[in-house]
């Protein structure tokens, strides 16, 4: 049964990747280069009737090299289709054997049940950590050696992990007389997390001279790409799991209990 839920976990993150690739293709590369260009373009000197030699000079190097760079896009696209694919089919993976050992844990009934996990995932390898390390836009300085970038970004993984399984226990605890009040105690840990880090996480991006809205929509894109791709995932996997008849814990529990 194991076996099952890879094949059809690898099958659903690579549908996603495929989804996740060509947004990657058709806008994140080209709103990384133009903020690329932004940080690049910097001062310039003044123009000089040397400057204007030069120039010329630039012209036809620029007219020689259109078709490399057209070349270049189409390398970069391909590139970012593959690693979307090859990202969704390791993330589809660990997602399915998450769920066959949590899946008993979840709350919710039927296809319900790969989203709750999709959420908890999403916060431990995405929001928990950007709180502290936010996606680092082109041009932006680091304060720490990517060592020690790595190691934070590595224990705000953790603290999701504990923040989501707080997240689920309350809900499980509480929901059983109440599914608002369940709803209220599931929130409170990603509340205080939000809360904690907003005080105490250290400044450790510096965005440099980039346009705050620009950097905003960035980061914004960045979350809802990711948050995109674990709902993509959890969809078609619970999709998958439906069309194999495949019940959850909870009803195959229920009938053994109600069996003579």
């Amino acid at each position: 049964m194991l076996v099952d839920y890879l094949e059809r976990g690898v099958l659903a993150g690579a549908v996603a990747g495929i989804a996740y690739g060509a947004y990657m293709a058709l806008v994140a590369n080209p709103l990384i280069g133009y903020m690329e260009t932004l940080a690049e373009g910097g001062e310039h000197g003044g123009h000089s009737h040397a400057g204007e030699h030069a120039h010329e000079a630039g012209e036809h190097a620029h007219a020689a090299g259109e078709h490399a760079h057209a070349v270049s896009e189409a390398t970069t696209a391909a590139v970012s289709v593959g690693s979307g694919v090859l990202w969704g089919i390791l993330l589809g993976g660990a997602f399915a054997l998450a769920f066959y050992f949590l899946e008993p844990a979840l709350p919710g009934r039927g296809r319900v049940k790969p989203y709750v996990l999709a959420g908890a995932g999403f916060l431990t390898v995405s929001v928990a950590p950007w709180l502290v390390l936010p996606p680092a836009t082109p041009g932006a300085e680091q304060a720490f050696d990517p060592t020690l970038r790595s190691a934070i970004y590595a224990g705000m993984m953790a603290v999701g992990a504990i923040t989501a399984g707080a997240s689920i226990y309350g809900y499980g605890r509480v929901s059983a007389r109440s599914r608002p009040l369940g709803v209220v105690t599931a929130a409170v840990p990603i509340a205080v997390l939000v809360a904690i880090t907003a005080v105490a996480a250290p400044m450790i991006v510096e965005v440099g001279a980039m346009p705050a809205d620009l950097v905003t929509a960035f980061r914004g894109l960045t979350v809802l790409s990711q948050a995109a791709l674990w709902t993509l995932v959890a969809g078609c996997f619970g999709w998958l799991q439906t069309r194999a008849g495949v019940r959850s814990a909870a009803e195959r529990r229920d009938d053994l209990l109600t069996s003579p």
